[in-house]
């Protein structure tokens, strides 16, 4: 007598063909989001600026442009750099990590390591020479940057010279009598700077727009 080999249900009708298809259609979509978080992560980004610490380069609600890649290609979602990149340079505009409480900011490099540094009445002197002119004195040079600072809350505090340390760089906001900045809390270690800000690309009394830094 002979027996009937062992045999699998069926498959309902459509059910693997159902699976591939939702497989198919949503696979792109979630590499592209992959790839998406990881440009964010070690390429570009934005920053939405939420305060007036930097006017008159930046307003409240700007939306900035930002080359994570500037200082160096990290590895996705951590500090680890892979690629050196450039060194910072004064003028530059940065975001990092406040050290007092860990929000995220946006300031302006304004000195590097080596240089002594020192700011009286809002205004910075590196290795003794002012970066403003009699001629501009509410305009610091940084090479080919001019600067144009809002004092209208007056300078806020004095630094008196100090020596940046290796590695490290001094931050302050434009606005320098409403910006808690570096000479509150300190040098900012080369490796915390997330990026570079490039320009503000949405401004909100103008809509889109493109204002370089």
């Amino acid at each position: 007598m002979k027996t009937n080999p062992t045999t699998h249900p069926p498959e309902e009708p459509g059910q693997a063909g159902g699976i591939r298809a939702i497989a198919r259609e949503w696979l792109p979509v979630l590499l592209f989001l992959t790839l998406v978080l990881v440009a964010r992560s070690t390429l570009a980004d934005h920053y939405h600026v939420p305060s007036g610490s930097m006017e008159g380069a930046l307003m409240p609600g700007d939306h900035v442009v930002v080359d994570k890649s500037a200082y160096g290609l990290r590895i996705p979602f951590s500090k680890t750099v892979l690629v050196d990149g450039d060194r910072p340079i004064p003028g530059d505009v940065v975001i990092f990590d406040s050290p007092e409480d860990g929000v995220r900011l946006i300031k302006r490099v304004v000195a590097v390591a080596g240089e002594e540094v020192s700011v009286v009445a809002g205004r910075v002197l590196t290795d003794g020479v002012p970066r403003v002119s009699r001629q501009a004195p509410t305009v610091e040079r940084y090479g080919d940057r001019y600067v144009r600072l809002e004092l209208e809350h007056g300078g806020g505090p004095n630094l008196p010279p100090v020596r940046v340390p290796e590695g490290h760089v001094l931050v302050l906001g434009d606005h320098r009598g409403n910006s808690r900045d570096g000479r509150m809390f300190g040098f900012i270690p080369e490796t915390e700077l997330y990026g570079r800000a490039k320009g503000v690309f949405w401004r909100s009394s103008e809509g889109p727009t493109w204002h370089g830094l």
